[in-house]
């Protein structure tokens, strides 16, 4: 391997790791890494692959850790309805 394309390979590693501190999947790195770094997502999807072969511990933990967290979804859902609740006794008390 050229000391071009090694340096190719660091670049998506690093960038991977910063996808990784906003919690985000293999998916989402790719679209992201894609989409912002113009890397195409078969790299990223093989770069990340070794990666999970050289840190197997750590890529579980992180699936498991990922398994649970509430998707932003989630957790737009239960702030709603913690608010409608707090509406709610609000009204009644009045």
């Amino acid at each position: 391997m050229g000391d071009s394309a090694a340096s190719y390979i660091h670049t998506v590693h690093h960038l991977i790791e910063k996808c990784l501190l906003f919690h985000m999947t293999k998916e989402e790195c790719m679209e992201a890494l894609s989409k912002h770094a113009n890397i195409q997502p078969l790299i990223t999807s093989t770069v990340w692959k070794e990666l999970e072969k050289e840190n197997k511990e750590f890529f579980e933990e992180y699936a498991r850790k990922r398994g649970d967290r509430m998707s932003e979804q989630e957790t737009s859902q239960k702030i709603h309805n913690i608010l409608s609740d707090c509406s709610t006794a609000r009204d009644s008390d009045n």
